[in-house]
């Protein structure tokens, strides 16, 4: 593929909720590009983005996929990113480096949640928004009802540049606002077509919309303004010039009518892109710091002519090849060989084969330009969210906004000797992917894995057994729940070991108080006098703490006390250090029960955005987890609830929300505090932990 300019290359991805036809809109684009010469299928799983294996099975996109496109003297990047709120963290990547979005709406369900929730992302990117209503050949569909709903949600500067005639089954012809044209598309998918003059109705309300687009374009540059307000009108010269600038600042959110699956108004759509859409060089320049301990800013020309610098948003192993890092140059020029520093890690990395992607079709590339997205190929310690940059001018670029994980998993090994490699296929796994998290918790014992929802989880279950032949059970995670008390109690405790040769002997006595939520656990001495020689007094710290991580009431870590030693006996011969380290472990664990223990639970806040349709059912499932609603707010026509659940209760709660709500409801959660638990619940979970304790000591 030839090299193109830094001002002939686009960078967009293609966003929307699930099952918007995104992927099917991308393959009409490389149809029309002459990358391939047959739209592929969904249904069939010969898609150009879709070819991973998992992918095919589900019928889903799972990972973004980068396109390359030659179009009209451009070089089209297209990013087609998954729909599905289990895989968020690839829009949130390709959103990272993209230049602008295109924002995929389905014409009959009209603006879903996941529009809502990738259009507040690209927002929050300050990227250029494009809308694309796609299924306009089914039935039902609403054009017109979904551009209302889009000019309420994102604001009046939503502006149609073409209108469907036929909607529904046979939709074949759009009026073209920008053009006042009559487009007729051929049926056979080739995406041909021929043009027209209008007439009646529709070229009056061509000429209306025509009039309110020289509106908005005049509204985004002053100099146009003025022309306007001087001659009531801009020539079309001056319409189309101004155009460009309209779209990039925001001024003006354009909505095109399309059939994706039947290649209707995809060859206009690439055209206006070609001319009027932001390339590469309209972002004058990239902004970072000198470093990961830098909070000085620098900014660079985004021109082959400055210091190079690269960020890494995507990373991946492919089968023969190896890792595949998906990188886009932000500045300068790249090339085989060249040695760059990783800003991030200030590691010294060596630049490999460059390809050029169209799904897994690779191309060797000699030199990548600024502005340009393409994959290099085994690089030794660069993952996901690191920044490439020349080492004489280093520069570390913004990270990408990784959304929250909204569920947690146990895994258990299904063959013991697995751990190793279940450790190294999760870590591998981590790099690909930073939305999937795991740790060992040594408290729970137990290994745990977060991600987006249980989808995203299987995914990585089943990608741990074919990579790495490895098979892990998901398990309900384990809590972790806290104990504390609510009054003062007291203990005098005796250690006595006698076993005919030198013995054990220590006496402490010890009082604990309870200490304000989120102290933690503190150890004071208030000896006076000489019953206890003060050496000790660090071995029954290592006592009390040692019942602090074991716990009391169930085995869960105490926490919120104050332990006070303030007497005790000694032997001038038998005391010694593990002799008091029982005595203040055991001293601990008497003066807790005395002091009337109780279990807390860790509860989160949870925000649930769902349409209004669903609050009832959202509520009454709040209410069973023993959830309390804190309040609901309106974002656009979507309601948000935010409530506190308890983490207990939020098992599988991703997927039960999506099956309450047809998949159109998405929630965020986070940790927010400990609080005290039922009694006949908390008796429930004592019972529990003592059974499993027996167990495991049995």
């Amino acid at each position: 593929m030839a090299t193109f300019k830094t001002e002939d290359i686009l960078n967009f991805a293609l966003v929307g909720h699930g099952t918007v036809g995104k992927t099917t809109l991308a393959e009409a684009m490389l149809l029309n590009g002459g990358v391939i010469n047959r739209l592929g299928s969904i249904e069939e799983g010969n898609t150009t983005s879709d070819y991973h294996e998992d992918e095919i099975e589900r019928r889903i996109s799972i990972n973004t996929s980068l396109l390359s496109i030659p179009w009209k003297g451009k070089k089209f990047n297209v990013l087609d990113t998954p729909g599905y709120a289990d895989y968020f963290g690839e829009v949130q990547s390709a959103l990272r480096v993209a230049d602008f979005a295109v924002v995929v709406i389905n014409g009959v369900a009209n603006v879903e949640v996941g529009t809502e929730q990738v259009w507040n992302s690209a927002t929050e990117y300050a990227i250029p928004h494009l809308i694309v209503v796609n299924l306009l050949d089914k039935e039902h569909a609403e054009f017109d009802a979904v551009l209302e709903v889009a000019r309420k949600r994102f604001g009046p500067k939503v502006f149609p540049l073409g209108i469907p005639v036929s909607q529904g089954p046979g939709f074949h012809q759009i009026v073209d606002v920008l053009r006042n044209e009559m487009f007729t598309y051929k049926t056979d998918g080739s995406g041909e077509l021929t043009q027209e003059s209008l007439t009646g109705d529709w070229a009056d309300r061509c000429m209306k919309l025509h009039s309110e687009l020289i509106e908005h374009v005049a509204e985004s540059d002053d100099s146009l303004l003025e022309k306007f307000f001087e001659k009531d009108k801009l020539t079309e010269e001056e319409l189309r010039g101004g155009l460009h600038g309209a779209f990039l600042n925001g001024s003006l959110i354009p909505v095109f009518p399309i059939s994706a699956l039947h290649n209707i108004g995809i060859r206009r759509l690439m055209d206006v892109l070609a001319r009027y859409g932001p390339c590469a060089a309209d972002f004058g320049e990239v902004k970072g710091t000198a470093g990961p301990n830098s909070s000085d800013e620098i900014t660079r020309p985004v021109s082959i002519g400055s210091p190079a610098s690269a960020f890494v948003f995507k990373t991946v192993s492919e089968a023969h090849l190896g890792e595949l890092s998906f990188l886009r140059v932000y500045s300068g020029k790249i090339k085989v060989g060249d040695d760059l520093l990783n800003t991030k890690r200030q590691r010294q990395e060596r630049i490999g084969t460059v390809y050029s992607m169209t799904g897994n079709r690779r191309t060797e590339l000699g030199e990548l330009v600024a502005g340009d997205i393409a994959a290099v190929v085994k690089l030794k310690d660069t993952h996901t969210g690191d920044t490439l940059s020349d080492a004489k001018q280093p520069i570390l670029l913004p990270a990408i906004h990784l959304p929250e994980h909204k569920l947690r998993a146990g895994i258990v090994a299904q063959a013991k000797g697995d751990e190793d490699k279940i450790g190294t296929g999760l870590s591998t796994l981590h790099e690909e992917d930073p939305t999937f998290v795991f740790e060992y918790d040594p408290e729970l014992k137990q290994t745990i894995i977060s991600g987006q929802g249980e989808l995203h989880l299987e995914t990585i279950v089943k990608r741990l057994k074919q990579r790495f032949k490895v098979d892990v059970e998901l398990v309900s995670p384990r809590v972790a729940y806290r104990e504390t008390i609510r009054t003062r109690g007291e203990s005098k405790y005796r250690h006595k070991k006698q076993s005919g040769g030198a013995g054990q002997f220590a006496e402490v006595w010890m009082y604990l108080e309870p200490l304000p939520p989120g102290s933690g656990v503190t150890f004071e001495s208030e000896l006076k006098g000489m019953n206890i020689d003060r050496t000790f007094i660090p071995s029954i710290e290592k006592g009390v703490m040692a019942a602090v991580d074991e716990g009391v009431l169930a085995n869960y870590r105490c926490v919120d006390v104050k332990a006070v030693v303030y007497d005790g006996k000694q032997h001038p011969v038998d005391s010694k250090d593990i002799a008091f380290q029982i005595a203040g472990r055991e001293a601990f664990k008497e003066a807790f029960m005395a002091a009337k223990p109780q279990l807390l639970e860790p509860i989160y806040e949870v925000d649930v955005l769902i349409p209004e349709e669903f609050m009832g059912d959202v509520m009454g499932d709040i209410s069973s987890r023993r959830g309390k609603v804190l309040g609901m707010e309106n974002e656009g026509r979507l309601r948000k609830v935010k409530a506190h659940i308890p983490l207990g209760n939020l098992d599988h709660y991703a997927t039960a929300l999506r099956s309450m709500t047809g998949g159109r409801g998405i929630h965020s959660q986070r940790f927010y505090s400990y609080e005290q638990l039922p009694r006949d619940v908390e008796q429930k979970i004592i019972q529990a932990a003592k059974k499993t304790f027996a167990e495991a000591h049995s």
